[in-house]
């Protein structure tokens, strides 16, 4: 039998015996003892079933004990084992059972037919392991989205960043202002590639946002998965498509079109008119009846001050608000968004530029700083108090390219599998002063911007394997990591990927 564990992420602690346990069907029987019982096997079957084992009577006995022990550190986590009975799991919830079951799941699918004796006690360093697929500079099925929640479950990731308004689209409908996805998700040009069914063929009248009803699908096969999704709805910057659709929440009063270039524009929300927080409540609104997760991303990176500068109603909101500046403005925007955020019973998260000209309008206390412009911006913001999500663009970014070749797919440098293993989201590369900092850093994001990505195969290819090298580093102490171990567990570990029908980049990783 194969002798390596090709357990991703690698489990806390692993005893292995002397003995081999045979078995002649690669399907598992599931037990359960204790609480909830149909809710968790329901979620235990889909476990196995995602790793492409499949339920039977007379598969390998899996046993699941509840316990009642229950604090909040030990919800994700589990103690497995393999014997002559077959494999024994204790857990105290419905997410460690489901993570205790992707690990037997990847020993079964690495093991030839032969069961090693075996002891796993497991649970992740990281209560925020994510992913961020963005979905409007190329607009995905429902189909993909649900296979990367796969691929996030696989992996043991919780946290879906799902990012769904930028100057290329909006992708969700608001009661009330139809335009946003009518005129909002589709471009005016023809960027996008042909396809024969017609998904981006521009000469056809496609439609390019979520359906209520596909989100509210989307949710709940996530949450199958123990996936939470957070929702992004970008303020006051990459607002292109709101503003093509409606040309009076902009400075300029237009005209706008939804942008077919990446990059920053100028033209964004104009923080003069009160009126944008109108839209915007009803967009909020809108995304808490459909989430029931507890966060809204509010976005706030990238957005440029110039309209404002010469704006006459941004330069009288300055005036009536004491602002020194344009840039100042930004902070007193998002102090108002990040308070109807929490006025809906929700908890904002901001890029890390909402953390800049705070001189007038401090951060609000609640607001989660999401770091990718490096990791300055999470240190500031665990030295404020501020709860903090790592996600620096040249550790964690995954549509950068995988090696440096003009014949490689990706953008704006080159991210190596290696590089992407190595970073900890609170690790010793962190100068915190003080060492309690490190707590209010929950974890991590690996993201993908899918500019110049309009096929979903192109995007699998760039994912993997640095989605693994992530995952494992969200789950992972830092003192446990080993990158050459990873290596050969990468090995066994694709061929699984293959047999799931990921796409997957295998050239050099460091």
């Amino acid at each position: 039998m194969n002798d390596t564990l090709t357990i991703i992420p690698k489990p806390f602690y692993i005893q292995k015996g002397s003995k081999i346990f045979k078995y002649s069907s690669k399907t598992v029987s599931l037990s359960i003892n204790g609480e909830r019982i149909e809710d968790i096997l329901k979620k235990t079957q889909t476990a196995f079933t995602l790793a492409g084992i499949q339920s039977s009577e007379n598969g390998i006995p899996v046993l699941i004990t509840l316990l009642s022990e229950k604090t909040a550190a030990d919800q994700e986590s589990y103690i497995l084992s393999i014997d002559e009975e077959g494999i024994q799991i204790q857990t105290c919830s419905a997410s460690g059972a489901f993570y205790a079951c992707i690990s037997a799941a990847q020993v079964i699918n690495g093991s030839d037919g032969e069961l090693p004796e075996l002891t796993i006690k497991d649970q992740p360093k990281h209560i925020w392991r994510g992913f961020l697929l963005d979905t409007c500079r190329s607009f995905y099925s429902t189909a993909f989205i649900k296979k990367m929640l796969d691929a996030c479950a696989l992996h043991k990731l919780n946290i879906f960043h799902w990012h769904l308004t930028d100057d290329q689209g909006w992708r969700f409908e608001v009661p009330g202002y139809p335009k946003l996805t009518e005129t909002g998700s589709v471009r005016s040009d023809l960027t996008m590639p042909p396809s024969e069914e017609g998904f981006y063929d521009e000469g056809k009248n496609i439609r390019r946002w979520y359906t209520d009803e596909e989100i509210k699908e989307i949710i709940s096969y996530a949450q199958d998965r123990c996936i939470e999704i957070i929702p992004e709805v970008e303020f006051p910057g990459h607002s292109s498509a709101l503003l093509a659709a409606y040309p009076q929440y902009g400075c300029t009063g237009g005209p706008y079109k939804v942008e077919n270039r990446w990059g920053i524009f100028p033209d964004v929300l104009c923080l003069g008119n009160d009126e944008i927080f109108t839209i915007y409540e009803a967009a909020l609104k809108k995304i808490v009846q459909l989430f029931p997760g507890k966060y809204i991303h509010i976005g706030g990176d990238e957005c440029p001050h110039e309209r404002w500068d010469v704006c006459p109603k941004c330069q009288a909101r300055m005036k009536k608000e004491g602002l020194d500046s344009a840039a100042q403005l930004q902070a007193w925007g998002t102090t108002k968004i990040a308070s109807m955020v929490a006025g809906l019973g929700k908890i904002p998260i901001g890029w890390d530029e909402v953390l800049d000209n705070n001189k007038h309008n401090a951060l609000p206390a609640n607001v989660v700083v999401q770091s990718w412009r490096g990791t300055e911006g999470g240190i500031k913001a665990a030295s404020m108090n501020h709860k903090v999500i790592m996600s620096p663009c040249d550790r964690f970014y995954l549509n950068l390219k995988n090696k440096e070749s003009f014949e490689e797919p990706g953008r704006l440098g080159v991210t190596t599998t290696k590089k992407t293993y190595t970073f900890s989201p609170a690790g010793k590369e962190l100068k915190l002063e003080k060492a309690e900092q490190r707590d209010l850093i929950l974890g991590g994001e690996c993201a993908l911007w899918t500019e110049k990505l309009p096929f979903s195969r192109n995007a699998e290819y760039l994912l993997f394997p640095r989605f693994c090298a992530a995952a494992e580093s969200l789950w992972l102490p830092e003192e446990k990591k080993d990158f050459e171990d990873f290596k050969q567990r990468l090995e066994y570990h694709k061929k699984l990927l293959h047999s799931l029908d990921y796409l997957y980049y295998e050239g050099i990783l460091e």
